[in-house]
């Protein structure tokens, strides 16, 4: 038997590094990879992306989503740029970025805004289109816990662009789909041009979720029809996997109605697909830019790769073909020890008398 044991062991070694490899052996948290678990802040019951120096307010009525560009970008590239230069180049590229026609009074709508932040600050950013606040609000949360970049929200009916840059739950959305938000840490670039009716507060305000409610409202633009009308409208940082396997949603147009709007600021955003060129990464092909619809993205923790309907995978049928081979080799050696047989007593002459 020990001489058995010592030569099965290095087949039952080559076995377990076999099934290792195509992921049955130890793991984490299924729905948690360690090494993007490994790269992100550790969680303590929230998080705050948000840091002093990084406001800016925006210089014209109608530069919100541009100096909410530039928040961004200071916030995630660790810059201090409050120049009035790049609000004006970052409103001028989204203009010619955005899905509809509109007059320089409506600014930037939803498409040119996330081609802004995919071309100046991550290319992750996808415009997202949700049916209720609650779907809007937890798929916000969960991106930003994701990739640690803040999210834009269109506030005021899609009359203004604010930041979530934080929040607090009840667990971690990186090791659960089980939590409730607690609190939401915001930033409107308003502030210090104008703060009235809670636009805009101080940066990195701090709002219950029924307060965050209370501006976070369905989008309405009452000129003109739009494809993401009464939908709670986001701009989100989502994985590249979770991008390629969320649906895209067409919504079915609804009737227009007014749009109000912060008091004095002009700016309304306005659409999501953009039309721009699409060898430029950041001016969203239609396949990248797609209305997503927060509802019905998959579970937190799915994996991408995860084996269809269809059939096992090949992994699967790789693993199962290389545990047959490998016992075939530990019946065989089984077999050779345990049949080989052994030599009998020697016969004995006797010599004649």
């Amino acid at each position: 038997m020990a001489r058995v044991a010592r030569r099965s062991g290095p087949v039952v070694g080559l076995v377990l590094a076999i099934l290792c490899s195509f992921g049955f052996g130890p793991s984490g948290p299924a729905d948690v990879p360690a090494a993007s678990a490994a790269s992100l802040p550790a969680w303590h019951g929230g998080i705050d992306l948000y840091r002093r120096g990084t406001f800016t307010t925006q210089q014209s009525w109608l530069w919100c989503t541009a100096a909410d560009v530039q928040i961004i970008r200071n916030v995630v590239r660790h810059q201090r740029d409050h120049s009035t230069a790049s609000q004006r180049r970052y409103f001028d590229w989204m203009r010619r970025h955005n899905r509809y026609s509109l007059p320089l009074s409506a600014g930037v709508d939803p498409a040119g805004w996330t081609a802004g932040l995919r071309h100046f600050v991550d290319d992750r950013y996808r415009l997202v289109a949700s049916r209720t606040f609650a779907a809007a609000l937890k798929s916000a949360v969960t991106n930003l816990r994701r990739t640690n970049l803040p999210v834009g929200i269109t506030v005021a009916d899609g009359g203004h662009a604010w930041i979530l840059t934080g929040f607090t739950a009840t667990a971690d959305p990186l090791r659960t789909s089980n939590f409730k938000v607690t609190s939401v840490r915001v930033v409107g670039p308003l502030f210090g041009l104008q703060s009235k009716n809670g636009y805009d507060m101080p940066p990195d305000t701090k709002l219950s979720p029924a307060q965050f409610q209370h501006f976070f409202t369905p989008w309405k633009y009452a000129p003109k029809r739009m494809i993401w009308d009464g939908r709670y409208v986001s701009i989100q940082p989502i994985p590249a996997k979770a991008a390629s396997t969320a649906p895209v949603v067409t919504p079915a147009p609804a009737s227009p109605s007014a749009s109000p709007s912060p008091a004095a600021s002009a700016e309304a955003s306005a659409s999501p697909i953009s039309t721009a060129d699409t060898t430029d990464p950041s001016s969203s092909a239609a396949a990248e830019l797609a209305l997503i619809d927060s509802s019905q993205e998959p579970a937190i923790g799915g994996r991408a790769d995860a084996t269809g309907s269809d059939g096992p995978g090949m992994g699967l049928v790789l693993a199962i073909l290389a545990i047959v081979l490998a016992c075939g080799v530990m019946a065989v050696g089984i077999g050779r020890t345990v049949g080989r047989s052994r030599p009998g007593p020697r016969r004995v002459r006797r010599r004649r008398a």
